[in-house]
């Protein structure tokens, strides 16, 4: 995710890390590099004026702290600036309406509409405990409608019986009288889309909006597709006041452009992301903690989460106080690691952990699967006691984890160097608490 982007940023960081003091001129000639990166990873020009700007006036306006470096002092408001300009903060979509909540979901055709409308749905039945209803008004693609009758079956939630020939206003007007009827506190409309957008399409949708008078118009646009997205989702806007973006194929981004570019450019947050084919794979979108993955830094958060998704209620209860008590292990490490393997990509796990975001992007490589078969071939020839306090690792311990591993001692201490690095921002996340509060805990606010 957004590979091109970190690397490029790692480098100016990498230049700086050979500095001894901070001067105008370094912070200058760094900001000039991230310009470049910025605008190579797609990003709105304006976006990327207004991004650079920001940070210079911080950076040199403010009083420089001894104990930074200038990689460090530069770090801290680049990473302020990046959570800003994609939102700051994570938007909740507002359910406290009275029922039922109405969400109509447009975009254009190949963005991922129907598919993610029953991501959406699945979010609303498993995250927030409601009973949707999907519908279909797009008759000019009979295939959304029985694509969106497959999807349903597949997760189990109901879906509005509509044919091709029917009148999308009439669908509508069906679909909430029978929400009302069966009980769905939530309707979800598929809404017809164009390969672009024309002013035919805008007529439809805007007649259909007045019909549902929907609490959220989201629209669901590909992050691939870079300022086409964020062209895209202006068009959508100016027409329709949209209530949020949800981006598709994040996970296959190697730039980044509309994500960083999308809440800047037209006011509307990016409300969830899509990461995967599978139907689970919608996920709420945090700024900060994806500026921390953008900048190496992992995403703690993240795989914490997605690991109490998989586990009983009682060994998340545990994992959760060993976090608060810092009593966070190598085994504890270790059966992350393979609870995630089993829900997720290894990319994206890889992602997630500090020190291993080089390998994120060719999660299928062989030296991926070796890395982790090195990680794994490691713990396991720990003794439990040294996966319980990892802190009496000796040289003569490491050398016997290194010899039954069949690894090396310099491999073993590369693992404790990233476990450390783990616990300690995990430690930082949750004395401070919550997905806003990551860069802070980095010790980078």
């Amino acid at each position: 995710m957004f590979d091109t982007l970190s690397d490029r940023l790692e480098s100016v960081f990498k230049k700086l890390r050979g500095q001894g003091r901070i001067t105008e001129r370094n912070i200058e000639d760094a900001l000039r590099e991230v310009r470049l990166a910025l605008l190579e990873a797609d990003v709105n020009i304006r976006v990327v004026r207004d991004f650079v700007d920001h940070v210079r006036r911080k950076a040199l306006g403010q009083e420089v702290l001894r104990s930074l470096t200038p990689e460090q002092h530069l770090l801290r408001f680049v990473a302020r600036e990046l959570c800003e300009v994609m939102g700051g903060r994570a938007r909740e979509l507002d359910l406290k309406v009275k029922p039922p909540v109405k969400l109509m979901v447009v975009g254009l055709q190949g963005s991922g509409k129907t598919t993610t409308l029953a991501k959406l749905a699945l979010f609303l039945k498993t995250q927030r405990k409601r009973n949707p209803l999907m519908v279909s008004t797009d008759v000019r693609r009979p295939a959304a409608m029985e694509q969106l009758q497959v999807l349903g079956t597949q997760c189990g939630i109901p879906v509005m019986e509509s044919a091709a020939d029917q009148d999308p206003i009439e669908i509508a007007t069906r679909a909430l009288a029978k929400a009302e009827v069966s009980g769905n506190d939530a309707v979800l409309f598929d809404t017809g889309g164009r390969l672009q957008i024309d002013e035919q399409l805008m007529d439809e949708l805007t007649q259909l909006k007045a019909v549902i008078q929907p609490h959220h118009v989201i629209l669901v646009a590909d992050a691939m597709t870079g300022q086409d997205a964020v062209n895209v989702a202006q068009g959508f806007h100016d027409r329709l006041q949209l209530s949020g973006v949800i981006l598709t194929k994040l996970d296959s981004d190697a730039r980044g452009g509309a994500a960083l570019s999308v809440r800047a450019v037209t006011g509307a947050p990016i409300l969830f992301v899509g990461t995967g084919e599978k139907l689970e794979a919608l996920e709420v979108f945090h700024p900060d903690r994806l500026a921390s993955r953008i900048l190496g830094m992992g995403d703690m958060l993240s795989l914490i989460e997605k690991a109490q998704q998989n586990y009983d209620q009682k060994r998340a209860k545990e994992l959760e106080r060993k976090l608060k008590k810092n009593e966070f292990t190598i085994g504890d490490f270790a059966e992350q690691l393979k609870t995630i393997r089993r829900m997720g990509s290894l990319g994206e796990l890889l992602g997630m952990i500090p020190g291993l975001k080089k390998l994120a992007g060719a999660a299928d490589s062989e030296e991926a699967k070796r890395e982790m078969v090195r990680i794994q071939a490691i713990i396991d020839s720990m003794t439990p006691q040294e996966r319980e306090n990892h802190l009496i690792l000796n040289a003569r311990r490491r050398a016997r984890i290194a010899a039954g591993s069949g690894t090396s001692v310099q491999d073993v201490n590369r693992f404790i160097k990233q476990f450390d690095q783990t616990r300690k921002m995990m430690k930082k996340i949750t004395r401070i608490g919550g997905g806003q509060a990551m860069i802070r805990g980095l010790g980078l606010g």
